[in-house]
């Protein structure tokens, strides 16, 4: 589905963006992970090589728009342009506080970080998009960017945001040939087992109810229409499936993978 398909998979060294970049490649794209910890990068790689994959590795920080810059524009002379552009970047921050005890900079964290990196990285590899007359950028979201709650007052902004910017960069970027897509997960238990930062996203607000997080992942399920969570594999493949020319009708689009916690 994605043969000669060039794809840059930011925070590709962590749960979601290492399953993502692992299915990317499974369906023949060419990959160039980015992200801030090599070792995690570095694992990734090795599982796409060692099937007859190719992936590359580079340490940049998403936040810091001349390294993203510098390193699209070396991916593009190398690989002869980009086609996917998916942004798995993950940033801890402050959830289960009430408005009344949660900080300033607490709510604007989440909110500031993503809506940044998410920017920055759309920006660094528009033009090279734009130069062949096609590509997909994706980024995802949760069901906090429509879901009513407690807890995640600047997650939930962040997510809404996320989806936002998704409508208004289809807009924009429509006429180069560029789609935009988001994909809305629900908590994904396996990415808080591998490390992810999910984990420590939701241990504290497990603790402060006095469960467990599998309790508090058990609880998540129970609130959805299918009483079930999303797995790695799921919403990898749905990534595929944006990015491939069978999606080549969707832009401005939410993918919901939520289980029926929110529906469209």
């Amino acid at each position: 589905m994605l043969q000669n398909k060039v794809a840059i998979v930011y925070g590709g060294g962590g749960a979601i963006g290492g399953a993502v970049a692992r299915a990317f490649a499974k369906e023949g794209a060419e990959l160039f992970l980015a992200g801030r910890t090599k070792e995690k990068l570095d694992a990734v790689a090795d599982d796409i090589r060692s099937v007859g994959g190719r992936a590359e590795v580079s340490v940049i920080d998403a936040l810091n728009e001349r390294e993203v810059a510098l390193h699209s524009a070396r991916v593009a002379a190398k690989a002869g342009g980009i086609d996917i552009a998916f942004n798995g970047l993950g940033i801890n921050h402050v959830q289960g506080v009430l408005l009344t005890d949660l900080s300033t900079a607490d709510f604007l964290h989440p909110i500031t970080a993503y809506a940044t990196a998410y920017f920055i990285t759309a920006r660094a590899v528009t033009p090279h998009m734009a130069s062949r007359g096609s590509g997909v950028i994706m980024m995802p979201s949760t069901p906090g960017a429509r879901m009513p709650g407690t807890g995640f007052l600047g997650y939930g902004v962040s997510c809404a945001a996320t989806e936002g910017m998704t409508r208004l960069l289809a807009a924009e970027l429509a006429p180069a040939g560029i789609r935009v897509v988001c994909i809305r997960s629900h908590a994904i238990p396996e990415a808080a087992t591998m490390g992810s930062h999910s984990r420590d996203v939701f241990e504290p607000v497990a603790r402060s109810a006095g469960i467990s997080l599998e309790k508090l992942m058990e609880g998540a399920a129970a609130g959805t229409l299918l009483r079930q969570l999303p797995t790695l594999d799921q919403v990898a493949n749905a990534a595929v499936f944006a990015a491939s020319a069978h999606a080549a009708s969707m832009t401005g689009a939410v993918i919901n993978l939520t289980g029926g916690a929110v529906v469209d």
